[in-house]
Order: structure tokens, then sequence, then C-alpha cells
């Protein structure tokens, strides 16, 4: 194994490229630092990062770059300033897309002669040093393992495998999970107000309810591996809470849409245990099944 580097540039200071700079520094690595608005690095210089002109100079500046972008279209948009420069180094690519994107993004960085990395940051916002906080990552193992202490300040590092997309996978399902939440919460507060209740009496009930989720995504887990939760009772059942819920949000003037988005889907797989003649639950189908 090579001698690990202790230095890093990375790409993109945006909130999470900013937290990322922080934990290279309070690490002790040296970090070099570009943005498209130069004026984002002014406070990471001042804490002591070292500030590059171009693209080209901060992938000059160092073997490994990490980026911290919107999506992988930005990855094209910058490395493509200065794809000469890419030869030898290695690209670590933090940010946000789908499976098959990062798979053409690995791609395109090997044939301009880089190694590749991708990972998918799941973190408490831009808070990477929370608790629960840590970071998928896939690609090829030998490129991960020798450069994974160089990269350890930012988070808990979870590899899951070979597979460019792999990491996306994961961070792409579990979001799957979170933005619906956050809208159901925010629905959940207005429906709370516009009732005339306060949201601090509230929130004490919604934390005791969140003890409940671990037991129910097992049970879920298990029942999705034996083809998904629901018979035609639980399916009708669940049609009808969704239907209270629209109805409570409607009396209290908060839009239910996420809710009639809910009941959809409930309805769709009763249609379908109809037709079939047998259950279907929510699982079986949006996988297609």
């Amino acid at each position: 194994m090579s001698q690990q580097p202790r230095s890093v540039t990375v790409l993109g200071l945006g909130p999470m490229g900013q937290a990322m700079v922080r934990a290279f520094l309070e690490a002790g690595v040296e970090v070099t630092v570009w943005n498209r608005s130069a004026e984002k690095a002014d406070a990471l210089v001042e804490l002591g990062a070292k500030r590059a002109a171009t693209v080209a100079e901060a992938l000059d500046a160092n073997e490994v770059a990490v980026l911290s972008l919107t999506h992988y279209a930005a990855m094209y948009d910058v490395l493509g300033q200065a794809p000469e420069h890419l030869a030898g180094k290695v690209i670590a690519n933090l940010s946000s897309d789908s499976p098959e994107q990062t798979r053409r993004g690995g791609a395109w960085v090997r044939a301009h002669g880089a190694e590749f990395l991708s990972g998918g940051v799941m973190s408490a916002g831009d808070n990477i040093a929370h608790p629960a906080s840590y970071i998928f990552y896939s690609g090829p193992r030998e490129v991960f393992d020798v450069h994974a202490e160089l990269l350890r300040p930012l988070s808990p590092q979870e590899y899951l495998g070979v597979d460019d997309g792999l990491a996306q996978v994961f961070y792409q399902a579990l979001l799957t999970i979170f933005h619906p939440w956050m809208l159901a919460f925010d629905q959940a507060l207005a429906l709370i107000t516009n009732s005339g209740n306060e949201i601090d009496r509230f929130l004490p009930f919604a934390l005791r309810s969140n003890e409940a989720f671990p037991y129910f995504m097992t049970d879920f887990a298990a029942a999705a591996k034996a083809g998904g939760w629901g018979d035609r009772a639980q399916l009708t059942m669940m049609d009808a809470g969704a239907q209270h819920v629209v109805d409570a949000s409607v009396e209290a003037g908060v839009d239910a849409s996420l809710s009639r988005s809910a009941q959809a889907l409930w309805r769709k797989a009763i249609a379908a245990s109809e037709s079939a003649g047998t259950p279907v639950p929510v699982y079986a189908v949006m996988r297609g099944a």
C-alpha cells in the first residue's frame, strides 16, 4: 500500500463542500479549494485552506480531489475545464445523482486517465460531524482502501462494492424515505397550527411516535422479502385511514396533496388485488411486479 497523502483538493464549496473542507483542516489535512464563485473560498482560506485560481491548478495541487457538486452534469462542467490534468489523479465524487449517471461519470473520469470513487453523504443537513452521519462509497476496492484514511475525517465510511452506482442506489433509497417524511411532518405541523394548537405541545408526541419506526421498518422489510405487506382488509383499512387524514387536513385548510398521493397508491393496490384475485401489496405495485 502506498504512503497515504495528507493533502487533498476540494472542488465545490456549497454548504456541504465547506463542511468537508473544515473537517479536513481540523484533522490536519492540507486542503486546496476551488469554486466557481471564488468568494465562497474566502472564509476557508482564513482557516488555512489554499485557494486555486483554476480547476487545472486545483487538480495539479494534489493526487486526490473530492467533488461536492449539485449533480454529475456539474462534474463535467468543472473537470471539463482541465481534462488533460486528470491523468494519474483520484476523483472522489460525493455529489448526488442517479446510479446510472454515476456509472457514466465514473467511465468518463477513467477515460481521462484518473481513478474514480463515488459516494453518497448521509448526514444531518451539512453537519457531517453529527453521530448519525456517514458516507456510502463504491468503486474499486483497492482505490478505496488506499485512500480511505485520507477521506476518514469526512464521516464514518460504508464501502458497498465495486459498482460505481451502488453508493447512489443506497443513498437515493434513503432519500426516498426522507423526502416524504419531511413533507409529511410539515403537513402535520400545519394541521396542528391551523387547528389552533401549539407545535411545542405536539412535538413530544411526534418524537414518541418516531420510536416505533424501527419496529415498522424491520417488519416491513421482512414482509417485503415475502412479497409485501397488506392483505385485502389491511389495504382497505389504509385507504380509509388516508381519507381521514385528507378530511382532517382539508377541514383545517391544509394542503393534503401528499396524503392524496398515498391514498392513490393504496387504491392502486386494491384495484390490482381485485383484478388478480389475490392480495397485491403496495410494495409489489411499486416494483411493477
